[in-house]
């Protein structure tokens, strides 16, 4: 069974003691039976069964159900969103929202289960694009929204289910906008095996065309060293492009940029959010003059050290998802009367938010398709640093 921790006033006692320090300033709600009078003359009768981790009715407040890990692989993640999530309430001085933490680790589908059980009307998460189809499978017949925090664009999928992630294929559009509108009009690229290789594919492809780009080359490798520079050579000596995207996180990226730039390749090196806050950016001599785009990380930093005091701890960059998941849902339950469906329509509504919504990591919208529409900036790898040479826009006005 899965047990349930809530924000405001409610937290289940199956936490354990890591997660209970982790959530501060909550307060603490025991199950309560009533005990029979006894007489002298008979024995009492037999109590009758209580039903426990029973959330009680509540008419002033919105139910919102968190489903992340707080447990096993990726529980500290899933931990530092939920108190992001937490802190958010705190921030805002939120009245009006009861926030329910339900642990995925041990199947997302009895957590989203107890979750609807529990009356909440909103889901955000869960984590992991795997474990969107079982959440949505027992959310949507009970209508009740998913806020996903996937970043797997084929997770939205329908009415109902919407991804918050950070999309690799916006992250690629904005790049190759950028370069081309810096003069490049060739590209290159060394994607991954895999889904999200195949998803970076289709994206450059799309974004080069879009831009009036050619991709003249596209070499797929195992995320190994010893593949990705194989690829690099094969890609080396096509030749004849530009710019080269590199679609891997730091380490892999550096052992590929190096190997290019070691055997003699001069064309711009590009990346995708996967660098965002990776160590080997500036540790990487190969990287100096890459370019990536990315969320904003202009309100990171005071994001941060909010946590940090709270928490004794450094979040994790995608705490923020938790944090501006509470701050969209107070937005739309301005017009969200308690205990009724959640107005799903507002969160695609661009004439009730013709900005979009605003969050620690910058403005956002949601497509009628469920895809999170992001304002990114575009990086540039300098010696030592990384600085931003396009800034992020103030809105994503339709």
């Amino acid at each position: 069974m899965f047990g349930a921790s809530t924000f405001g006033g409610v937290i289940n006692t199956r936490l354990n003691r890591r997660n209970l320090v982790a959530t501060l300033t909550l307060s603490l709600l025991g199950a309560c039976s009533v005990v029979p009078k006894t007489t002298t003359t008979a024995p009492p009768p037999p109590p009758k069964p209580v039903e426990t981790n029973v959330i009680a009715s509540d008419t002033t407040r919105h139910r919102i159900a968190l489903l992340v890990p707080t447990s096993g692989k990726g529980g500290d993640a899933g931990q530092s969103i939920a108190n992001a999530a937490n802190m958010a309430l705190l921030d805002t001085s939120a009245g009006n929202l009861r926030i329910s933490i339900y642990d995925t680790s041990s199947g997302a589908s009895a957590a989203a289960k107890r979750a609807i059980a529990d009356g909440n009307r909103l889901i955000l998460g869960p984590l992991l694009a795997d474990d969107v189809p079982a959440v949505s499978a027992e959310a949507r017949p009970a209508g009740v929204p998913v806020i996903s925090f996937s970043n797997d664009e084929e997770a939205a999928g329908g009415k109902g289910v919407f991804v918050m992630g950070n999309l690799p294929g916006q992250s690629i559009a904005r790049t190759v906008s950028y370069a081309r509108s810096r003069g490049v009009s060739s590209f290159a690229a060394l994607v991954p095996r895999g889904e999200y290789g195949d998803r970076v594919s289709s994206a450059f492809l799309q974004a080069a065309r879009r831009e009036g780009g050619t991709v003249v080359a596209m070499e797929p490798y195992d995320r190994s060293t010893g593949s990705i520079g194989s690829a690099v050579a094969r890609v080396k000596a096509k030749g004849g492009f530009d710019a080269l995207l590199i679609a891997d996180s730091g380490s892999l990226s550096a052992k590929a940029a190096a190997t290019y730039r070691a055997g003699g390749g001069t064309a711009r090196l590009l990346g995708t959010e996967l660098w965002s806050g990776e160590r080997e950016l500036t540790a990487t001599p190969a990287f100096s003059g890459a370019w990536f785009a990315t969320v904003s990380d202009q309100r990171f930093g005071r994001f941060a050290t909010s946590y940090r005091t709270r928490f004794g701890a450094q979040p994790f960059r995608i705490a923020t998802l938790g944090y501006d998941a509470v701050l969209l849902t107070l937005r739309v339950a301005r017009d969200w009367k308690p205990g009724t469906r959640f107005p799903i329509d507002s969160l695609t509504d661009s004439s009730a938010f013709p900005e979009g919504f605003l969050g620690v990591d910058g403005a956002f919208r949601f497509t009628k398709g469920g895809l999170i529409e992001r304002a990114l900036e575009v990086r540039e790898v300098r010696k030592g640093t990384v600085a931003t040479v396009s800034p992020a826009p103030a809105t994503v006005a339709p």
